[in-house]
């Protein structure tokens, strides 16, 4: 009776430590693995701009007189101070000009508009235009907070990586990405990032104003960061139990 409960108790620490930690399987990136969602690439679109979105600017001109008074958003030293926000109708005001309609533009699109605008009133005006939120942000399972995109083409693993990483119970099948769309309705975006075709998929790309959302997998209750803890903690279950059975008249005796 006593070798018979000891087996059934380490035959048992043993299937559950099996299923007790996090393998490769469950947290690992780029996995190949044909029962894994497999995307298809797409060509990469260049961020556009939306209402709400704010954006900075500096006029470069031979007259001094005129840069300083036209690029009022600018400090002694170049650097860019104030933004200006697209308004609900698409438009920003930009001093001694007209409203100036952005919405919809790439970046590159929006500083070629205020070029053109600009050179109505000085002719060999030239402009440096940036968007000046360029930020998204992670919520749930991860290092929650705003963070600054800081290039172009930011991937979901370089953005993960500025956070510190997914936490172990972050539930990666299932990993969300909330993009607004100016006045419409966000879009949700719901990916398995353990996959190797995420990348150039729609899914692989970090745009301003993005929400990533990991929620809590489920099954996380039950598991350990790492098998010597979990084993750990088998152990001295296991031997507590041991410790009240002996107690127990009749069972290990």
């Amino acid at each position: 009776m006593k070798y018979k409960i000891l087996n059934i108790l380490l035959i048992a620490s043993m299937a559950v430590a099996l299923t007790g930690c996090y393998g490769y399987r469950q947290v690992g990136l780029l996995q190949e693995r044909e029962d894994l969602p497999q995307y298809d690439s797409v060509a990469y679109e260049p961020y556009r701009l939306q209402v709400n979105d704010e954006v900075i600017y500096r006029v470069i001109t031979m007259d001094e007189t005129i840069a300083k008074t036209m690029s009022a958003n600018s400090s002694a030293g170049g650097q860019y101070a104030n933004s200006y926000r697209i308004y609900s109708d698409g438009t920003v005001d930009i001093p001694f000009l007209k409203p100036i309609k952005l919405e919809g533009l790439t970046e590159l699109e929006a500083q070629d508009t205020l070029r053109k605008a600009m050179r109505e009133i000085i002719p060999d005006a030239d402009v440096k235009l940036a968007m000046y939120n360029k930020q998204f942000t992670v919520l749930g399972d991860a290092n929650s907070g705003t963070y600054t995109i800081y290039k172009e083409r930011l991937t979901i693993f370089q953005a993960l990586a500025m956070t510190g990483d997914l936490m172990n119970s972050g539930d990666r099948r299932h990993v969300r990405i909330i993009r607004p769309h100016g006045n419409n309705e966000p879009e949700v975006l719901e990916f398995d990032i353990r996959t190797n075709s995420i990348i150039d998929s729609k899914y692989y790309y970090v745009y301003p104003n993005d929400l990533i959302y990991v929620s809590r997998d489920s099954g996380s209750f039950y598991k350990q960061p790492s098998y010597s803890g979990f084993l750990g903690l088998i152990t001295s279950s296991v031997s507590l139990l041991i410790t009240v059975l002996n107690y127990i008249p009749g069972v290990l005796y």
